[in-house]
């Protein structure tokens, strides 16, 4: 089949109409042998264009499975190491990703295109993004903050001071980070929160500290309220009888003496420990008779 022939004729019909339109307009300068010139130098343009196009799609699938394999080589690497998955798995995202442009740029300068420019361009498309997308951009900023600096881990038993939530990290990403409460509620926080919060990890003690604050009456009994709270302790199932155990005046305030009721319980049982003793030692104070007092005021008259 001759694929020239549509182009020939295409060429005959375009010199005719300008012609056509020469003679109508009086017009000299209109000139068919350019017209002509191009149809004839088409195929062989566009021959050319189609060899370097299927040259830059083979090379640029090779080059994209080439940098595959290599982003899974540094990821598996970088895991046999100390480092953490997820830090592990960004760096082989930013190695990835750092190929990729530099293969798609030499792919615009193969073409002729004007890289300075395209650079240009999408240097302020990022700009119209980045307006757009700041909370985003700042969880994502935050995110590689805390696989940097590593303020907590996979894992870890943290709590995030001002949200009233804590528990067990379950993930760490870009974007947000993972929790499992002692509740099992699963929390997902964004890493902005976390990077300005007060984090406390509990992680490398396998104790924690539970302090239980109850005011009894300025008429109680200390000494029997002590023990009335020594023995909550002793009966309560998550508090360890291993380690040491205290009561003491923690406060002598307006309307109550502040005892402070300390044990030690495991991490993952500290919000189950916190809820038992407060019920506890309500019912073990009221069977006792220890007053547990509500604020309150005597107003003297004369």
């Amino acid at each position: 089949m001759n694929f020239k022939l549509p182009i020939l004729l295409a060429t005959a019909t375009a010199e005719n109409a300008i012609e056509t339109i020469a003679e109508v307009t009086g017009n000299e300068n209109l000139k068919p042998g350019v017209i002509e010139k191009y149809f004839k130098e088409l195929p062989d343009k566009a021959f050319a264009l189609l060899v370097k196009a299927v040259i830059a799609i083979i090379i640029l699938i090779i080059m994209w499975e080439l940098i595959k394999a290599l982003s899974n080589v540094v990821d598996k690497s970088l895991r046999k190491t100390k480092i953490e998955d997820a830090t592990a798995k960004f760096l082989a995202k930013v190695v990835k990703v750092s190929l990729d442009i530099v293969l798609l740029f030499s792919l615009a300068s193969y073409f002729g295109m004007d890289t300075a420019s395209l650079v240009a361009l999408l240097g302020s498309a990022g700009v119209a993004i980045g307006l757009a997308i700041q909370g985003t951009l700042s969880d994502f900023a935050s995110g590689i903050l805390i696989l940097l600096a590593k303020p907590f881990r996979v894992g870890d038993y943290i709590v995030v001071g001002g949200t009233g939530i804590e528990g067990s990290v379950t993930e760490i990403s870009l974007i947000n980070t993972r929790m499992l409460t002692a509740d099992y509620r699963r929390v997902v926080m964004p890493n902005k929160t976390l990077a300005s919060s007060t984090i406390t990890n509990n992680n490398g003690n396998t104790m924690r500290i539970l302090d239980t604050m109850v005011g009894i009456s300025y008429n109680a009994d200390i000494d029997k309220a002590r023990a009335v709270a020594m023995r909550t302790m002793d009966a309560n199932e998550f508090i360890s009888d291993k380690l040491e155990k205290n009561v003491f005046v923690d406060e002598l305030a307006d309307s109550s003496v502040n005892l402070r009721i300390r044990g030690w319980v495991k991490p993952t049982d500290y919000l189950k420990a916190k809820w038992s003793m407060n019920e506890a030692i309500k019912k073990a104070f009221d069977k006792e008779g220890v007053e547990i007092p509500f604020p309150q005021m005597d107003v003297h008259m004369r």
